[in-house]
C-alpha cells in the first residue's frame, strides 16, 4: 500500500460524510469504502495491539471472541498458534470488514475461526462461556460501551480474561497511580475523534479496573501518521474475571 491508499483512508477519516439511521449502518457507511486498505494504515495508527496479545494468557484449547474484530487482522499476531485454540470468533457489525476477515481465515487455513455479524452489547456464543474476550480499538466506537463490557463479563468463564487496547483520555482528577492528562489532551482528542464517531472516554479505565482483577495495565502515547509532534494517548488493559 502506498500514499494513494493513504489518501483514500484519510478522505474517509476526515471528509466523507458518515450516514445511517443506526449504529450498524453508520459503521458500514464509514468502513465500506476503505475495507481493503484498512489494515495497512491502521497498523501505523493503532499501537499496542501486539503488546496486548503478548500480555494475554491464551489457554491451549481455549475459546476467544474478538469484539469489533473487523478484518480479523488481530489473528495475524498469533500466526500458526491460532490452531492451538479450539475456536476463534471475530465479531463485528460491518459486513465489508467481515468479508475481509473471512477471506483472511480461508487463505490462512484457519478452520477453527469464524466471522460473525452481531452486536457486541448483546451477542452470546451458542456454545457457552469463553476463555478470552478482547476489544482492540473497538470500545471507543461502541455507543453503549459499558453494556459491551458488561456483556463480555457475562460471556467469560470464571477466571476468564478480558483484553482491551484503545484510545482514551484521563479523568480531570484520576485515581492515585493513574496518569492525569492536561486540559488540551482531555478536550482535543474527544473532539478530533468524534468526527469519525470514535469517542475516547475518561471512564473506560476506571470501569475496567472496577469490574476485573487487573493483570496488566499500561498508559502510553502513539504517533499519528502525517501529523508531526502529535501523540495520542492509548491504554492497554488485561484483567481477569473474579470468581
Amino acid at each position: 500500500m502506498g500514499w494513494l491508499s493513504d489518501l483514500k483512508i484519510l478522505y474517509h477519516l476526515t471528509l466523507k460524510p458518515i450516514r445511517g439511521k443506526d449504529h450498524a449502518a453508520r459503521l458500514e457507511s464509514f468502513y465500506s469504502g476503505q475495507a481493503e486498505a484498512y489494515d495497512d494504515f491502521r497498523k501505523r495508527l493503532l499501537k499496542g495491539r501486539e503488546e496486548l496479545w503478548q500480555a494475554i494468557p491464551f489457554p491451549t484449547g481455549g475459546t476467544w471472541v474478538d469484539m469489533g474484530g473487523g478484518t480479523g487482522a488481530n489473528l495475524d499476531y498469533f500466526g500458526d498458534k491460532i490452531q492451538q485454540l479450539d475456536k476463534v470468533t471475530v465479531l463485528d457489525l460491518s459486513p465489508s470488514l467481515l468479508k475481509v476477515a473471512t477471506q483472511r481465515m480461508q487463505t490462512r487455513g484457519w478452520t477453527n475461526a469464524e466471522s460473525v455479524e452481531a452486536d457486541a452489547t448483546t451477542y452470546q456464543p451458542a456454545t457457552g462461556p469463553v476463555d478470552v474476550v478482547t476489544f482492540s480499538y473497538s470500545l471507543t466506537m461502541i455507543p453503549d460501551w459499558f453494556a459491551a463490557i458488561d456483556n463480555a463479563l457475562a460471556m467469560l468463564k470464571p477466571g476468564g480474561v478480558i483484553g482491551v487496547v484503545d484510545f482514551y483520555v484521563s479523568r480531570k482528577f484520576p485515581k492515585d497511580g493513574l496518569k492525569r492528562h492536561r486540559w488540551f489532551t482531555r478536550n482535543f482528542w474527544p473532539t478530533w475523534f468524534s468526527n469519525d464517531n470514535v469517542f475516547p472516554s475518561p471512564d473506560h479505565v476506571p470501569y475496567l479496573h472496577r469490574h476485573f482483577e487487573p493483570l496488566h495495565f499500561d498508559e502510553c502515547r502513539a504517533k499519528v501518521p502525517y501529523i508531526p509532534l502529535v501523540r495520542t494517548p492509548y491504554y492497554i488493559f488485561v484483567g481477569r474475571k473474579r470468581s
